[in-house]
Order: structure tokens, then C-alpha cells, then sequence
């Protein structure tokens, strides 16, 4: 959609009216001073009629508690009407600020999003312009809401593409494709590459499978000669068969999904280059796709990773901490950030400490967890502090390697398998988990199956502007 500043609202036309809860005047003005039967409870919507016929899209935005989740009631106000706009819908941005005319554009947006992408008889896509009054300047706004919804957008579609779609080589040529448009730096590592660098660990979860393993480096320099500030590392399973150590049959289909992570760091990269950020990032994406077959990696082999260390593998569907693990050695051994955040659907484990709530954070750095903590929250994307503790860390001790990927205790799950990544750390002071399982892909009003939210572009990025050097 396009988005375009007005001075003042023409009343014939159709109009998007955000309401608080019980201040109503603004609709009875619009509506000829009648009492409507409306109360602008949160990401409800009622339809009213103008005097030319006009329609009036009252939009719930409720109480100041609310105010983080806007996003979601324009989101939704979109996805349920947008078969009856015109070519030009107004929005009456005065009672919004800018943070929450941002969110209103944003959810706009993604409201846009089709699932159905290989559906034979495709629904037809108008193009509206979207017309924001305002009581101050809204530039910022009008430029960044439309980018990152559009980019959310999509890294949804890629998380929700079949799995014989979505090779770990469909993920490289995307990212290859947005740097060639966006210009920043992509290279891509092979099977042959990561034989010769070393990847043994991401070789081993891909063993099995047609499809070769792929690790994917994207570069924003925006100081070019300067040192990194933060490398994002992500997980990019295309699908998880749990190898032999297979996973039931029930909702296999949804380990399309276990690359969530990686679309995140795809999605932020892009995002960064694209509003010319005046930061320096490199994003490492570890891709593979965990399938069965005789050259299929076993429970009790010893295998080993670009670090050098030797992992007994108890479990092979403790794949993702693997292709991580080799993902967060290279970032760090070659580029050196100041911070290193990896975001993954790692584990079952953190869905049943937070369910759907919020992604488990991991980190000893009290700086990070706040900030990120409070970005959560600001963009209602939160993250729950789990710990690390030392204690955790016989869980992993093995009697024949360095360490083994998986505990076997029914307990602390999405723990140890943050112990086992900060052992491939280098010790490294500023580094951050996120372990997004529970929110990156999930029920929802906009799909009649699981399907991806989004979750994390936005905490990225607005993390990310938060630590630009001014």
C-alpha cells in the first residue's frame, strides 16, 4: 500500500476512525452526533455510514494498557475489511502519536499478507493509497512503517513456504537476491566451502538429506573500515524430520517452520540496508535440512564443529544447537562484533516454561537483557530472562567428547541447550540467546492453521537503532 500525508480529511470519502475507549466524540461527529453502540474496547470494529454513503471503519484502539498492541487491531482491521476499500482510504491520525501512527502502518501492512500463495486461483491484490492527517510531522512514520511491515511480510512467507520450496540453497539465492537489490554483501558457503572451512557440524545435520547444506553471510557496512557492532546468527532448518531420532507424525508438517530464526536475521539485514542504518552488522545464517536416510548422522556418533570441539550426539533431534553452535564459532572467530544476538525455534522446552508469551532470553550481560527486555515490551515482542547457570552445565559433560547436544533429563531443556551454545561462544561477554519456539509460528485470526507471526523483526531492529553510535 502507499502511504501519503493530508491536511485535512474529506468527509465523502472512506475513513479509518482509531477510537479509545469511551472518547467517542470523534465518531459521534462523523457519524451526525448519534450515541453508536461502540465502545472502542481494543481490536474491535464497527462499520458506519457517512452522509454520501461513505464508509466509517470505527477502530477500537482501548485503553492506554493497550497501546503496544495497536499494531495488531489495525492488523486485524485489515485482514477483515480490505476486500471493501476503494483505491484511496483515509486514516485519522490526529489522536494517534507518532510511535503509535508507526504501529497503525505496520499492522496496516502486514494486514496485506496472503498465505495462500500457492493456491491456483489467486486473490487479486489492489494497490490503496492510504491518507494520514496528522497533528504533527509523520514523515518518520510514513517512511519506516511501510518497509519493516512490508519486509515482515516477507519473512512470514518464507517461514510459511513448503519445505520442497524452501531448500537451505531457496534460502542463500533469496538472500543473494535482496543484496544485489539492497546493497549490502552477500556470500554464500556450499557444501564444498564448508567441507574446506570446516563446518562439521552443519555438515553432519545435513548428512542426510538431497538437499546440501548452505551457510549464508550478509554484511552492512555502513563504516566501512570500522569494527562490527553486532552479529546476528540464525537458525535455518528448513525442516526437521528429527532424523533418527524421529519425531512423531502428529504436526510434522509444521517443521517447515524451524527456520524461523534465520528469516529473522534475513528480514533485519535487509531492513537495516534498506533505511541505510548507520551501524555495521554481519548476519549467519547455518542452513540444513534434518532428513532421514543411511548417511544420516546417529545417536552416539562423536562429530565435530568449526570450533574444534568434539560433540557426542545423544540426540539428533537436538539438531539446531548444532548448525548454531558452528554458525556462532565462525561469527565470532572471523568478525569479532561487539554483540552477538542468535535467534532460533530451538527448543519444545521453552513453550512449556512461557507458552506463547515470549521468547526465552539468555545472556550474562544485565545491559543487554534489559534493553532487549524493554524493547519487548515497547513493541509487544517480549522476552523472559531464563538463567545460565553453571550448575547446568554437567548436563552436557560427555564421557567420550568435549560435550553432548542433549541432556536426556525431562527437565531444563531450553536451558542446557542455551549452556551447550555458550560453550561455542569463545567466552564471548556480550552475547544473547533467543530462543523463539513458542512465538515465531502459531495459531492466529489470519490463517485456519499455524502459521508465522513475524516475532522478532521489530525487536531486532528497534534494538538495533538503539545501538547506533551517535
Amino acid at each position: 500500500m502507499k502511504y501519503i500525508s493530508i491536511e485535512q480529511l474529506d468527509p465523502d470519502k472512506d475513513l479509518i476512525l482509531p477510537c479509545r475507549k469511551n472518547q467517542l466524540d470523534l465518531l459521534k461527529e462523523f457519524t451526525g452526533n448519534i450515541t453508536p453502540d461502540f465502545e472502542g474496547e481494543h481490536a474491535t470494529c464497527q462499520t458506519f455510514y457517512g452522509k454520501a454513503g461513505n464508509r466509517i471503519y470505527a477502530l477500537g484502539i482501548g485503553e492506554e494498557k493497550d497501546a503496544v498492541k495497536i499494531g495488531k487491531a489495525f492488523q486485524k482491521l485489515c485482514f477483515d475489511t480490505k476486500k471493501y476499500w476503494k483505491d484511496t482510504m483515509q486514516l485519522q491520525g490526529t489522536v494517534l502519536n507518532a510511535e503509535e501512527l508507526q504501529k497503525a502502518i505496520i499492522g496496516l501492512e502486514m494486514g496485506t499478507y496472503q498465505i495462500g500463495r500457492f493456491k491456483t486461483e489467486q486473490k487479486a491484490i489492489s494497490e490503496t493509497t492510504i491518507q494520514v492527517t496528522s497533528s504533527g510531522d509523520i514523515a518518520g512514520p510514513l517512511d519506516e512503517g511501510p518497509l519493516i511491515g512490508a519486509t515482515i511480510n516477507r519473512i512470514k512467507a518464507l517461514v510459511d513456504a513448503p519445505a520442497n520450496q524452501k531448500t537451505p540453497e531457496y534460502l542463500g539465492k533469496w538472500a543473494k537476491e535482496s543484496a544485489g537489490l539492497n546493497k549490502y554483501k552477500c556470500t554464500l558457503l556450499g557444501k564444498k566451502e564448508l567441507e574446506e572451512q570446516g563446518f562439521d557440524a552443519v555438515l553432519a545435520v545435513g548428512r542426510g538429506s538431497e538437499n546440501p547444506p548452505v551457510v549464508v553471510v550478509t554484511e552492512y557496512m555502513a563504516r566501512p573500515g570500522d569494527g562490527i557492532d553486532i552479529g546476528l546468527v540464525g537458525k535455518g532448518i528448513t525442516f526437521d524430520t528429527g532424523g533418527l531420532s524421529i519425531k512423531p507424525s502428529q504436526n510434522l508438517h509444521y517443521m517447515k517452520s524451524d527456520m524461523g530464526g534465520a528469516a529473522v536475521v534475513l528480514g533485519v539485514v535487509e531492513l537495516v540496508a534498506r533505511m541505510g542504518l548507520n551501524i555495521n552488522i554481519v548476519g549467519v545464517v547455518a542452513s540444513a535440512e534434518n532428513a532421514v536416510d543411511s548417511k544420516s548422522y546417529r545417536p552416539g556418533d562423536v562429530i565435530n564443529s568449526y570450533s574444534k570441539k568434539t560433540i557426542e550426539i545423544i540426540d539428533t533431534d537436538a539438531e539446531g544447537r548444532l548448525v548454531l553452535a558452528d554458525g556462532l564459532s565462525y561469527i565470532i572467530q572471523k568478525f569479532q562484533p561487539h554483540q552477538v544476538i542468535d535467534l532460533a525455534t530451538l527448543t519444545g522446552s521453552v513453550v512449556r516454561t512461557l507458552a506463547y508469551s515470549a521468547a526465552g532470553m539468555f545472556t550474562s550481560d544485565s545491559e543487554m537483557a534489559t534493553k532487549m527486555s524493554d524493547i519487548g515490551n515497547r513493541v509487544n515482542e517480549r522476552v523472559w530472562p531464563l538463567p545460565l547457570y553453571e550448575e547446568f552445565e554437567t548436563d552436557l559433560e560427555s564421557d567420550i567428547a568435549d560435550l553432548r547436544n542433549f541432556s536426556g533429563k525431562p527437565v531444563a531443556g531450553a536451558i542446557t541447550a542455551a549452556k551447550f551454545l555458550q560453550a561455542f561462544t569463545n567466552e564471548h561477554k556480550h552475547w544473547m540467546h533467543l530462543d523463539i519456539a513458542g512465538v515465531a509460528f502459531g495459531d492466529s485470526h489470519y490463517a485456519k492453521m499455524k502459521s508465522s507471526t513475524g516475532f522478532g523483526v521489530q525487536l531486532i531492529l528497534e534494538y538495533i537503532k538503539m545501538s547506533i553510535k551517535k
